[in-house]
Formats: C-alpha cells, structure tokens, sequence
C-alpha cells in the first residue's frame, strides 16, 4: 500500500513538472532569459521546491552549459526533484511546444511575414519580454544585495560594466567571472579549513 502511495506521489509530481514546464515553454515569447525567471518564480515562489540561492546555481550552471538556458536549467530542476527521470520529463516539457509551433509556423510563415498586424504584434511581444527580463535582473539581483557579499556585487557591476560598455564579448566574461568564483570559493574553503 505504501509503496503504491509512493508511486502515485511520483507520477503526480512528474506530471506537475511536465505540465509546468510545458505550459512556460508554450506560453512564453523571448526564449530562455524569460522562461527561467519564470521557472523561479514558480518553483521558488509558488511551489517553494527549490531555494532561492539553489536557483540562482542553476541558472548561472543553465546559462555556463553548452546549449539552450531554458533546456539546461529545466533538467537542473527536473533533476534536482525526481532524478533522471524527472529531467528527462522537464526536458521534454520545455522543447515539445517550441517544436510544435515552429512546425506550424512554418507552413504559414511566407503567408504572415509582411503583415504590418504580425509586425507590430511582435514588436509589442518584444518590448513584454525586455520587462519580464528586467523584472528577473531585480529579483535575482536583490538576492544578491540582501547577502552583502563585496565580491559577488562588485562581479556584478564589473561583468556589465565590461560587456556592455567595453564590448568584451559574453564568452570572456562569463569565463572570467567563472574563474574568479572558483576563485574565490577555494580562498574561502582554504581559510575555513586553516580555522
């Protein structure tokens, strides 16, 4: 009876996971930087699944991972509350929408590409997504803030300072901003270890 109990608990919460994902990944326009922020909000917020700090892990390993952030952090998560299984379940949630649409866009794109009512739709799409982007920068940022931890707020300022002011190309800051956490996590262990 326990052991049916524990199958059933299983499945609902592979469900809640599939549904989930599939319903942020059907819903949302803008790709993986407004789907993630989203993922928080719903499984730190909402479901209270996953800590705010572990979240934040996750993106910043989605967003360092080869591949699609939205693809890398949804199997951090599906992993992290039900194993192999429950990436395999996230996964699949989070890349079935986009296929679908992308196989019916596809038939009617030549016929809506030059229509201003398109145009103008997705010009509007855009500027929702830049806002939702805007609103995970704050939340996640706070985070950080609330901690008043020098190292990681200076990172902050340095890494958007060098990319988006210098033009350092992303890959070098993110490599850059990776070293110096590793860094910094082994200075710390060490000194905590001397203790």
């Amino acid at each position: 009876m326990e052991e049916q109990h524990t199958i059933a608990k299983g499945a609902k919460l592979l469900w809640i996971l599939f549904r989930s994902t599939f319903t942020l990944s059907a819903f949302t326009i803008g790709g993986g930087y407004v789907i993630v922020p989203l993922m928080r909000k719903l499984f730190v917020e909402k479901y209270k699944w996953i800590e705010e700090h572990e979240m934040l892990d996750m993106i910043a390993i989605g967003q360092a991972a080869p591949g699609v952030i939205a693809v890398n952090t949804s199997i951090l998560i599906g992993y992290k509350l039900a194993g192999v299984l429950g990436a395999l379940v996230t996964v699949l949630g989070t890349i079935l929408p986009p296929m679908i649409s992308l196989t019916i866009l596809s038939y009617i794109y030549g016929a809506i590409k030059d229509n201003v009512i398109i145009r103008t739709l997705f010009y509007g799409m855009s500027i929702g997504v830049a806002i939702v982007i805007l609103d995970a920068v704050v939340s996640m940022g706070k985070a950080i803030f609330v901690k008043k931890k020098a190292i990681p707020i200076a990172m902050m300022f340095i890494a958007f300072i060098v990319a988006y002011v210098v033009g350092v190309n992303i890959v070098f800051v993110i490599l850059g901003s990776a070293l110096i956490g590793i860094a910094t996590t082994y200075l710390l262990a060490s000194k905590g270890d001397s203790k």
